[in-house]
């Protein structure tokens, strides 16, 4: 426990593969973005968080004494809060809290996910808890603050790449267990299309088509394992399913062996940029075609990639919206970034691997 100024930093995160995976009990491979929030806090003589978040110009008062007893929608402040106070984390005095960053605000790269991290990283500093602090512990708070206390219906991706960092390999299926991917990986491009995603209502789609699809086969198959499932068993099982649920059963399947492939790659001594890149935009395929998750302008984004020589090129996060992550050959990052801005993206730039979610205590602990 500290009594002075903390500085906390936790990075965005871009999926690789794995979208609309990990709700699923599916594998995910993702890595930490160099684009992060920073929060800022300094004790304060009152018994209150203030809390100033200046580039949506919003800011809030939250006693230290506050239960949340009832949630508001999506108060990842007051989630956290419940959450670590069950941990044994116990605030007792205020702080001044500063939140910024430059992660691209509703476009798919976690900036929502960052800012409860470091929400939780500074309590967990300030006030201490109970067990042994790890990366998989911060995330798995994190993923119980955002998803199970608001009945969300995201998984827990978004947690263990920010927390963890690096590039990741994250088995979503309890106990969650996320292993370092080692390969060296380079020349990445992020576009924002400016274009808000949507979250929840299309998370509460997909999710619930596919929830459904693998619950008709297991009436049927007791013995049914979506994760050991392969391309060639979707016609055994397309009998028995609706015309309208077959696309979003197909799409886990495929996207599930997708991500096998890809780890067979990284985890290759030398790293197949190009593979990777062709595997990126396979998956972008069905994320596209199966699940109805791109919008005109992402698809316009990634066609002008590809025309630009790209590796491979796909949609980023839920979907509706939001960004694509770009593969290129390394010293080719600004001309795609170029590109993706005369197609009119938002925002085009290159991004790297980030270490993952890290603190500065700026005193001496007491």
């Amino acid at each position: 426990m500290v009594n002075k100024e903390i500085k906390i930093i936790a990075p965005g995160r871009t999926c690789l593969f794995g979208d609309h995976q990990d709700y699923l009990g599916l594998p995910v491979i993702a890595c930490a973005i160099d684009r992060c929030i920073r929060l800022t806090a300094i004790p304060n003589d009152e018994e209150v968080f203030r809390i100033k978040m200046y580039d949506i110009n919003t800011f809030r008062d939250i006693p230290i004494s506050e239960d949340f007893a009832q949630l508001e929608a999506r108060d990842y402040f007051g989630s956290a809060l419940r959450v670590l106070k069950r941990e044994g984390c116990l605030p007792y005095k205020g702080y001044d809290v500063t939140i910024s960053g430059n992660i691209p605000i509703n476009s798919g790269n976690s900036s929502s996910s960052a800012v409860l991290l470091a929400w939780i990283y500074f309590l967990v500093e300030a006030f201490g808890v109970k067990g042994t602090v790890t990366p998989e512990f911060l995330a798995e708070l994190g993923y119980r603050a955002e998803i199970l206390e608001h009945k969300e219906p995201g998984g827990m991706m978004d947690h263990f790449s920010i927390a963890v960092g690096g590039v990741v390999k994250i088995d979503t299926k309890a106990p969650f267990k996320c292993d370092a991917l080692t390969a060296k990986l380079d020349g990445m491009v992020t576009g924002v299309s400016g274009v808000p995603k949507e979250t929840v209502g299309l998370l509460a789609r997909v999710k619930g088509n596919a929830e459904e699809a693998i619950r008709i086969i297991l009436g049927r198959f007791k013995d049914f394992d979506i994760a050991k499932a392969t391309v060639s068993d979707i016609e055994k099982y397309k009998p028995f399913l609706p015309k309208e649920l077959m696309p979003y059963f197909a799409a886990a399947i495929e996207n599930h062996e997708i991500t096998q492939l890809a780890l067979v790659e990284f985890q290759k001594p030398v790293l197949n940029s190009e593979e990777i890149g062709r595997l990126m935009t396979v998956h972008h395929t069905i994320l596209r075609d199966k699940l109805k998750i791109t919008v005109p302008k992402i698809d316009a984004m990634i066609d002008t990639v590809m025309q630009q020589g790209a590796y491979g090129a796909k949609i980023v996060g839920s979907g509706g919206g939001g960004s694509i992550v770009v593969l290129t050959e390394p010293g080719t990052e600004n001309n795609i970034a170029e590109a993706l801005l005369s197609v009119g993206a938002k925002e085009a730039y290159p991004i790297q691997v980030d270490t993952g979610l890290r603190s500065q205590i700026m005193a001496d602990s007491n």
